[in-house]
């Protein structure tokens, strides 16, 4: 096998099991493990992977569903911002709740490989957690909107009501001074029963959905006790949740080296 033959097959194994040892990846693909090593350090440089202890986890675009693929471009800086500053409020250990947005997902990614509790109604997320030997991992059950792989629907409300989780780290599709919207009623009841199970509710929301009503509502601003948005937020909407006594975070967001975003996130 080609070295480029073996590095997209060694990348397509770890992003369909999100995460892969380095004995599994060698004993798949009949090589040495210092093999496998070379290979993933080249994957990381493109962006592909991210190595970690004894294994690696995906890190590249994600899944092609029409939820994750519309508009997301444009903002994909920011939301790649904003998840590395919602991961750094994540420790080890936690029992956390991650929805089915998009801005949660590339959370998800930067926490594969960590020593969690995770429970989602996000079937891409689970994916990612799936093969992770230091995740205990719960699926919501329920109805699956098909834009979004998220789970949703009276079953997955029942379930959550008997689940508390240390955080629940949800997203939104809209968000003005009355509170925070989803495009669609089920999701958004789904995701008003996530905020009833946990103990710290912390929104992530690029700041382009400030300011904007959706067709759901999901709650009221006085239910979250953080938000986390890129730092280009307006001065405007800071006053307002300065005001309002809404802890929120500004993540600094550095230009992405990858220009052509049109089917990733």
């Amino acid at each position: 096998m080609l070295t480029s033959e073996r590095r997209t097959r060694l990348l397509e194994i770890i992003q369909r099991q999100g995460f892969a040892s380095l004995l599994d990846l060698a004993e798949e693909l009949q090589v040495s493990e210092s093999t496998i090593r070379r290979d993933l350090a080249h994957l990381e440089k493109e962006g592909g992977a991210k190595r970690t202890h004894g294994g690696a986890f995906y890190a590249g675009p994600s899944p092609h569903l029409a939820h994750f693929t519309h508009g997301q471009a444009a903002q994909w800086d920011e939301k790649k911002a904003i998840a590395s500053a919602a991961a750094a409020m994540v420790s080890d250990g936690d029992t956390i709740l991650l929805d089915g947005g998009s801005t949660t997902y590339e959370l998800a990614q930067l926490l594969t490989g960590r020593p969690l509790q995770v429970v989602t109604n996000s079937l891409p997320v689970a994916n990612l957690f799936s093969g992770a030997t230091n995740v205990e991992l719960l699926v919501i059950g329920g109805y699956v909107h098909p834009r979004s792989g998220a789970i949703h629907g009276p079953y997955a409300d029942e379930m959550l009501k008997s689940l508390r989780v240390r955080k629940a780290m949800l997203s939104a599709a809209a968000i003005d001074q009355q509170g925070l919207y989803n495009s669609n009623h089920m999701l958004a009841s789904t995701q008003a029963a996530m905020i009833e199970s946990g103990e710290k509710v912390i929104f992530l929301a690029d700041s382009t959905k400030f300011g904007r009503q959706s067709l759901a509502p999901i709650c009221d601003l006085g239910k979250i006790d953080c938000l986390v948005v890129d730092e280009h937020l307006d001065a405007a909407w800071q006053k307002e949740l300065t005001t309002r006594g809404i802890t929120y975070v500004l993540a600094p967001v550095t230009p992405s080296a990858m220009p052509d975003r049109k089917t990733a996130s």
